[in-house]
């Protein structure tokens, strides 16, 4: 059985290698995902790397495009493509660009234009009710109209298989999600628009695994992740500079190093 704690920490050494190549990559809010896609991809969906297209399967909506370059490694890691591959992002004539595409196996939809991806996951979900679906959101997104418009449809249309996940790290381009616009009282929110409300500390697998269990027949379901910007790297952790950069090869160094030494002591 695949360790996801040890998975976790190979995802953010990926994330870091990418981010360090010639365009760089969205840093921060990839790093606050880590444990988020890991156990939904590794424990949750019902997906095969053999048969990406199966239709039986389950499907993932990155509504939060910017985060691909932690989608990347993780379905590398699943075995949807080599994790030799990742080497290749953003460079000329690579699949793996800067917000998902098609091209790349396990890639439902290309997202990247927020507050679209839960009216895609709707579809998803209403075209087979058999299946489960997920759309992870940023929470910055929220601040788009389209996103309630789409929670209003989830709700109305009894979407049980629908599950929403909110990547709660309270920090955005310009900075704090409440300084710009306020998202609070968040739960509270969702649960007026008719949906199930579940929160979790967002970087604890066992609390996610919990959160992430089918919800009640005919009312769509939100996860409220509580996590950080840049989780596992100290110098950016809760900061909104982390965003989006491009690491020169000493900063790649660093980072790396302090990943790596956070994964021998967890596996020590």
């Amino acid at each position: 059985m695949t360790d996801p704690a040890a998975t976790a920490h190979r995802v953010r050494e990926h994330i870091v290698g990418m981010c360090a190549g010639p365009e760089g990559g969205h840093l921060g809010g990839s790093m606050s995902l880590v444990e988020i896609l890991t156990v939904l991809y590794f424990e949750v969906l019902r997906v095969d790397p053999e048969r990406p297209g199966a239709p039986d399967r389950d499907v993932l909506v990155l509504s939060k495009g910017h985060g691909a370059i932690c989608l990347y490694a993780v379905l590398a890691e699943r075995g949807f493509f080599p994790v030799a591959e990742l080497a290749e992002y953003a460079r000329p004539g690579s699949r793996l660009m800067g917000h998902p595409v098609r091209a790349v196996p396990g890639v439902e939809m290309p997202t990247g234009s927020l507050g679209h991806g839960l009216a895609l996951a709707n579809g998803f979900a209403l075209a087979d009710p058999d299946r489960r679906c997920f759309a992870v959101m940023g929470d910055g997104e929220l601040q788009e109209g389209s996103v309630w418009e789409a929670a209003m449809t989830s709700a109305s249309l009894g979407l049980g298989n629908l599950t929403a996940v909110i990547d709660r790290n309270r920090l955005q381009l310009t900075g704090p999600t409440e300084d710009t616009v306020a998202l609070e009282p968040l739960a509270d929110r969702w649960r007026s628009f008719g949906w199930t409300v579940r929160e979790a500390d967002g970087h604890d697998a066992d609390a996610l695994r919990t959160a992430f269990a089918p919800g009640e027949p005919g009312r769509p379901t939100v996860v409220i992740a509580h996590t950080v910007k840049g989780r596992g790297l100290p110098a950016i952790e809760g900061r909104p500079n982390s965003h989006y950069a491009t690491l020169k090869e000493r900063q790649a160094e660093r980072a790396l190093a302090v990943l790596r030494a956070r994964r021998r002591r967890a596996t020590a």
